[in-house]
């Protein structure tokens, strides 16, 4: 469930993808208008709109979401026609470094404020090209990791962000060296530079103390950042298809079954035989085991230049880096870790009433993740998920609706997993703002519970991406990554109140009891991830080699102060950190933004629940609005909620309550 984009490697330092936030501020300052003014309402046959309609009736969402017209792969011809066009265009974009290069350099000689409002419109018609390129190629390379055309046109792809950045060295030395004399300078000179405030403080004043000191330096950065984003591309490549495929085992009924990445998970959620989960488990667990040290060597590698692109810009390491990128603190975050392991036993309620519906004595890995209902191996349909979740907007804005139709008869969903013809795997959500388009939604659609949650998931960010793409200028599509993951989680929690509210019981106990799950993960597992590359990354510093036991010790060290004592883990060390995308991506230390996020959708949710209308006023905005505040000025003003201790006490609470809520239903059947 990541983030995908290329914006925040080309001149954002916060991250763009499925993230982002808004303000109706934002709407005066940009001529491109209100989201409600750009959404473009869904009309039938008749020509009756359909958009603006707060409770589509069960006939009216059966019409619309007909399976026939519903999509199940990308049709990106819209970015590309044919693997030609995008070659040509990387020649075209090629020359872009060039241009840039001698046609600003010697203009800021003397800066203005005029030339600094022409440097940014330039930039971010190269940056609109060069984004839409990467996408096409980043989404098809998902497709098929093995696929030669595609790994070489995004090695070319980032060899020219590389070339780009190096360009750029003049300007970013310069712009990142000014004092608030000379800004307010420019401002004062250029009256429509006044627009791009907030981008030039997110992106340049605020990093004084955090700059490049030189060209020579700046391109030296460069340099190492080309060589983490092709550490990011051999490590997905590797997961796919080493780390993720275990072999075969040979189930009860002597059928054999290959274990791979999405295979995996779905027999130990649907089997309701405890021996076949056994032997699934164990064939991986130790696969990944026998896969460490070569994992080990190419982390190694990557932490490294990680922590020596930190300290050139004078941060302690990279995680010093990440949280000033994200405008969090130290103690913000060690605050949160210490409330959840304080309080992890909460949990234990939970893991107590999956161990008596399973009917066990006691707990082992391989039935954390089994479904809880008579028919563990029902699925769901892809057309009947879809019509629940557009019903789980019944009381959402109208764009939420309007902007889910759009995506879902668009082919804008890639849905089925092919993990044996290389399909990556995982699900994520990469915007198309620079085309003011609905995003790319990369799906491993298997149709279990969690998967109709992880399609939510990702419907969340698209709806975010449009919002921004459609409000603000294309500058400030971006944000931190803990603001863009609170659209998403936010829609899970819309999703399990919906079916809780409207289902069987026996289906309201699967998706409550797999929300308590998900709680378990945003609250314990996420965090652990982040404090194991914190681990890892000291190791790695300290030594020039290091190995796959190592990297697992720090793991299953880390694993015991967050998980159930009532789960009876294997002793041995436990190597899980190898399958792991999130810490391979270059946006280090990603995950424990998906707990912070947790944590804010929460109280959004207890809002949205108390009044309903104010809260989808104030949400719309912040969904709108991008980069254009800071985000903890965001949240103040739309919400009043501030990342603070009492924000994950009250978010443990609310576990608290959910789990209540779980043993009332069950006791009800």
């Amino acid at each position: 469930m990541k983030l995908k984009s290329v914006k925040g490697l080309i001149g954002s330092r916060m991250l763009k993808g499925p993230l982002a936030l808004g303000a109706l501020l934002s709407l005066a300052v940009f001529p491109e208008g209100r989201a409600s003014e750009k959404l473009e309402k869904y009309s039938d046959s008749t020509g009756n709109s359909k958009g603006n309609e707060n409770n589509a009736s069960n006939e009216y969402i059966s019409e619309v979401l007909d399976s026939s017209k519903v999509p199940t792969e990308w049709n990106d011809k819209y970015l590309f026609s044919s693997r030609e066009d995008a070659s040509k265009e990387l020649e075209r974009l090629k020359k872009g470094p060039q241009e840039i290069d001698e046609t600003f350099r010697p203009k800021f000689d003397n800066l203005s404020g005029a030339i600094v409002l022409e440097y940014l419109e330039t930039e971010k018609a190269y940056s609109k090209s060069l984004d839409v390129l990467y996408t096409y190629t980043y989404t098809q390379l998902s497709k098929n990791v093995n696929e030669s055309f595609f790994i070489s046109l995004l090695g070319s792809s980032q060899d020219l962000l590389t070339e780009y950045k190096k360009a750029q060295a003049f300007a970013t030395v310069k712009l990142t060296s000014l004092g608030k004399e000379e800004w307010d300078r420019l401002f004062s000179e250029e009256p429509k530079l006044e627009a791009y405030r907030a981008y030039l403080e997110a992106n340049y004043i605020r990093f004084a103390e955090h700059r490049p000191k030189n060209e020579v330096q700046a391109a030296y950065l460069a340099e190492l950042e080309n060589q983490r984003m092709k550490l990011e591309t051999e490590a997905l490549s590797e997961i796919t298809n080493k780390v993720t495929k275990a072999g075969e085992i040979t189930l009860e009924n002597g059928e054999k079954f290959s274990v791979n990445s999405q295979s995996y998970s779905t027999l130990l959620s649907t089997d309701p035989s405890r021996k076949n989960r056994k032997n699934c488990y164990d064939k991986r667990f130790y696969h990944l085991i026998n896969e460490s040290d070569s994992m080990a060597s190419l982390y190694s590698r990557k932490a490294q230049l990680d922590d020596l692109v930190a300290r050139e810009l004078n941060y302690t390491d990279f995680y010093d880096y990440s949280l000033y990128n994200f405008y969090l603190t130290h103690d913000q975050i060690e605050n949160m870790n210490t409330i959840f392991k304080q309080r992890k036993d909460v949990f234990e309620d939970y893991n107590e009433f999956r161990r008596k519906k399973l009917g066990l004595d006691v707990l082992k890995p391989y039935d954390l993740i089994l479904q809880l209902t008579d028919q563990p191996g029902k699925t769901y349909a892809f057309i009947d998920a879809l019509r629940e979740i557009l019903k789980s907007y019944s009381r959402m804005n109208p764009h939420f609706k309007e902007i889910f139709l759009k995506m879902v008869t668009g082919s804008f969903i890639d849905v089925y997993p092919d993990p044996e013809h290389g399909k990556q795997p995982g699900g994520y959500c990469t915007d198309l703002c620079a085309l003011k388009s609905p995003a790319l939604i990369f799906m491993n659609y298997d149709g279990l519970i969690r998967d109709q949650k992880t399609l939510t998931h990702e419907m969340g960010h698209a709806v975010n991406f449009y919002l921004m793409g459609n409000s603000v200028d294309y500058l400030y599509c971006s944000g931190t990554i803990y603001e863009m993951e609170i659209p998403s989680t936010f829609n899970e929690e819309l999703f399990v109140d919906h079916i809780v509210e409207n289902s069987d019981r026996d289906t309201a106990v699967a998706i409550l009891s797999q929300q308590i799950d998900d709680y378990q993960n945003f609250f314990t597992r996420q965090p652990l991830i982040t404090e194991f590359e914190y681990k890892a990354h000291r190791l790695c510093t300290e030594k020039e080699t290091v190995s796959g036991v190592e990297l697992n010790a720090i793991w299953t060290d880390l694993s015991k102060e967050y998980r159930s004592r009532s789960v009876e883990y294997y002793p041995e060390d436990s190597a899980e950190w190898t399958y792991i995308n999130h810490i391979y991506l270059t946006s280090n230390y990603y995950t424990f933004n998906y707990a912070i996020s947790k944590a804010i959708t929460l109280a959004l949710f207890k809002q949205y629940r108390e009044d309903p209308d104010a809260f989808n006023k104030n949400y719309i905005a912040y969904l709108s609005a991008g980069s254009t505040m800071r985000p903890e000025e965001k949240l103040k003003e739309y919400f009043g909620i501030k990342i603070d201790r009492q924000l994950f006490e009250d978010a443990m609470d609310v576990v608290e309550l959910r789990i209540r809520e779980l043993y009332k239903l069950a006791k009800e059947e």
